[in-house]
Order: C-alpha cells, then sequence, then structure tokens
C-alpha cells in the first residue's frame, strides 16, 4: 500500500513537534502538554497539530494561550527540521478524546459502584 505524501510528512510533524514542544519552549504557561496527531494538507503548506493538555480548565487555556504564543518558534523549527519547499502554516487544536475516555471510565466505574451497593 502506498501512502500519500502528506500522510508521511504528518508523521514527522507529529513527531518532531513533540519534541520541540516537550524540549524547547519554555513558556511557565505551559503544562503537560502531549501531541496526539498530526494532519496535513495534500499541498503540505497547512498542517493541523492535535495536543491533549492535562490539569484543570484554566490550567490548560493558559497552556494553549502559550502554545499560540510559541506558534512562529514551532513553526520555524519544524521548517529547518522537516526541510520541506515551504514550511506550514501551523493551527493547534485541542484533542478532547482523553478528556472524554477519562468521564467516561469516570461514569462507569460510578455505575458499577451503584449497582454493587443496591438502592437507596
Amino acid at each position: 500500500m502506498r501512502f500519500k505524501r502528506s500522510t508521511q510528512v504528518a508523521e514527522a510533524l507529529k513527531r518532531e513537534a513533540s519534541d520541540i514542544i516537550a524540549n524547547h519552549l519554555k513558556d511557565p504557561r505551559l503544562g503537560f502538554i502531549t501531541v496526539t496527531g498530526a494532519d496535513m494538507a495534500d499541498d503540505l503548506r497547512y498542517a493541523r497539530i492535535y495536543i491533549s493538555i492535562l490539569g484543570e480548565e484554566e490550567a490548560r487555556k493558559k497552556s494553549l494561550a502559550g502554545l499560540e504564543s510559541a506558534k512562529g518558534f514551532v513553526r520555524r523549527e519544524l521548517g529547518q527540521r522537516l526541510r520541506l519547499k515551504f514550511t506550514p502554516e501551523i493551527d493547534f487544536r485541542l484533542d478532547e478524546s482523553v478528556a472524554t475516555g477519562d468521564r467516561i471510565d469516570r461514569l462507569l466505574h460510578q455505575i458499577s459502584d451503584e449497582k454493587r451497593d443496591g438502592p437507596g
């Protein structure tokens, strides 16, 4: 099976963005951020980077603001590392799947506890 170039570049972008965010950004607003995925436009000019941020809503907002302010640095680093003809415009998006999975897990445990304890 042959992969599209955009899929290959998206995987490299995910790997490099993860390293840049974890090891090269020093903004105190940044919390524990995980790069969970990346999508590239077919022309490789636009990239969407999906991130998961642990913590309360306020801490997540601060981390996202820190990432937005570092977008130029991250983009420049990605351009140098990936050596593409055009460095893609990047857009950070929150990946809510981890938080949603955690919420579902808590609800299932709550239902299990209620069944075990019996009615009122």
